[in-house]
């Protein structure tokens, strides 16, 4: 029987060093059974004020709670390991790096909610989940949705935000079967997970609003400059300055 697993993180930072200190996760397979998942784990990488800043969990909150890999969740993300189950995240590559640094080894099919965003929903600005959630009018229904699962929603808590990421997936496999009728919509959103998407205009810096194969024409050496000191570049749009260089 196939599961779906959403589920998020927050830690202690975002750097290398850096490890979870909470899971949020909604497991769900094809007979509406769903298993909720909420809690916080120790870690001994000191919370960085600027995470503490975000999630609102600080070390006290932490104290004596079981290590990542002793969670519940953890447990059970292990034993649903297999290919025929899919593990669903918003931005699902730092999630994943993170319980990566667990010893967990994926063999799940993987759903990035974040780069399906920017395939099905180019027209938006951002595709940022609490951008979403108000975009897309979510935020009208999750308090149905949260009070008939017992969750409680809050901005940037692990749980809250995968309850809004199980009603923007909703929302992603409604318009994969408008764009795609013929073709299974979970499958599609893994193929359009390991898809680069080509990223039109820059939404940020010295040319934010202007068309990204323009400047390439006007400025190449800008983006070379971006490829070059931008550590934390985005990789699409790593990969679509790539594209327009080349062009």
């Amino acid at each position: 029987m196939t599961h779906y697993i959403l589920f998020d993180t927050e830690t202690t930072g975002a750097s290398t060093e850096d490890r979870v200190i909470q899971f949020g996760a909604i497991i769900l397979n094809q007979k509406n059974e769903i298993e909720i998942f909420d809690e916080l784990c120790f870690s001994e990488i000191p919370i960085k004020l600027e995470a503490m800043e975000v999630h609102n969990i600080t070390p006290s909150m932490i104290e004596n709670k079981p290590m990542a890999i002793e969670t519940k969740f953890y447990k059970r993300l292990e034993e649903l390991n297999s290919n025929e189950n899919f593990l669903i995240a918003h931005n699902i590559n730092f999630d994943l790096e993170m319980i990566k640094k667990e010893g967990f080894i994926n063999n799940f099919q993987l759903i990035d909610t974040l780069r399906c965003a920017k395939h099905l929903f180019d027209d938006l600005a951002y595709h940022r989940l609490q951008y979403l959630r108000y975009a897309l009018d979510l935020y009208k229904i999750e308090e149905t949705e949260a009070k008939k699962l017992n969750i409680t929603i809050k901005a940037h808590d692990a749980i809250g935000d995968v309850l809004v990421m199980k009603l923007f997936l909703s929302k992603l496999v409604a318009k994969c079967r408008e764009i795609y009728p013929n073709l299974n919509p979970m499958q599609k959103l893994v193929e359009l997970t390991q898809t680069p998407v080509l990223i039109k205009t820059f939404k940020f810096g010295k040319y934010k609003g202007e068309n990204i194969e323009e400047v390439a024409k006007k400025d190449a050496n800008y983006l070379n400059w971006m490829k070059d000191n931008m550590k934390d570049l985005d990789e699409d749009m790593l990969y679509s300055i790539n594209f327009y260089l080349k062009r």
